[in-house]
């Protein structure tokens, strides 16, 4: 594996989601394979569950990791081509991908959306121009439209906990004060609509995602049909995808409680975190035994070192 930025780098999602399982039954197993190899992991964003996972994965398997907070501590980045640098932009992107790639064998980068313009966020133009220009393996830490090491963590708690062998789970829209990213929800459906589950997405009209994301998926508005005999509810926010990147009004009983949760056929709730308490998701619900979002984020370790180990595989 030399990419890692959606589902469509996997040959086999069942089979990585396994490698994902067995890595957290004998974590040290694989050390030989990063002796010697640095993976460095770029954030123009905030992270807590991405950065500290992909560190701890790349540790398990026996690699170096070097951080580099680039919005706070790197130079400002030129993305355009052809420009006279003469003005906040201190360093091209051409320059400091290939640098990047010269003390590296891996990067992951971490890029969100502006949310101002659906045809720039939806271009992938920052991560893109990482993947020509550094010249090593990249694995998305979060883009502007994609969340894949979450969406492959999962995957794997989906199938580590499932009771039956084609669960019900339903993708739920939630409040939230601000907009945020499609990149999570557009993740997971991804996801969802290749794995062997019944999959739904339910959210208010309006919200609809993008249908390069949902080809597969029952989609609906009503959330009480969507929960019913529910196995596993994974809750999320998005913002609009037209007009993009805005919130419509209404919508504040969206958020999930154990009395919604009644139709469920006792279901396991998800959350890729973090989490607006009693905005999202209700106290009654993240601290009692439906919850398994800690769980879940847990499994962010074996996601990342699932996709390490076959990267380091392939250098």
């Amino acid at each position: 594996m030399k990419l890692f930025t959606s589902v469509h780098d996997v040959t086999d999602i069942n089979a990585l989601a396994a490698e994902a399982l067995q890595l957290k039954q004998n974590p040290y197993s694989q050390q030989h394979l990063g002796k010697n190899k640095t993976l460095g992991l770029v954030f123009l964003n905030p992270s807590l569950r991405t950065r500290m996972s992909t560190q701890k994965a790349a540790l398990n398997l026996g690699m170096n990791v070097m951080v580099l907070n680039m919005d706070k501590e790197g130079w400002a980045l030129e993305l355009q081509d052809g420009v006279v640098m003469n003005g906040t932009t201190v360093e091209h992107i051409r320059e400091a991908a290939a640098v990047l790639g010269q003390y590296v064998d891996i990067i992951g980068v971490r890029s969100f959306p502006g949310l101002k313009n659906r045809d720039e966020d939806y271009n992938e133009e920052i991560f893109n121009k990482f993947v020509k220009y550094c010249g090593v393996p990249v694995v998305s830490l979060e883009s502007a439209t994609r969340h894949p090491l979450q969406s492959l963590a999962d995957l794997v708690t989906i199938t580590e906990l499932k009771t039956k062998p084609r669960p019900k789970v339903v993708l739920t829209w939630a409040p939230h004060i601000k907009p945020l990213p499609q990149a999570v929800p557009n993740s997971f459906a991804e996801w969802m609509c290749k794995a062997d589950v019944d999959f739904t997405i339910v959210h208010p009209k309006g919200y609809e995602l993008s249908t390069d994301f949902t080809e597969g998926a029952t989609i609906t508005h009503n959330q009480d049909e969507a929960l019913a005999d529910a196995d596993f509810i994974y809750v999320k926010n998005w913002s609009a995808f037209e007009p993009y990147g805005k919130i419509l009004p209404g919508n504040e009983d969206w958020m999930l409680t154990n009395e919604k949760l009644k139709v469920t056929n006792d279901a396991k709730v998800m959350h890729c975190l973090p989490v607006r308490r009693n905005l999202e998701l209700s106290d009654e619900i993240l601290d009692g035994p439906s919850s398994i979002v800690v769980h879940e984020a847990g499994n962010r370790v074996w996601a990342a070192q699932a996709v390490l180990k076959q990267m380091l595989e392939s250098l």
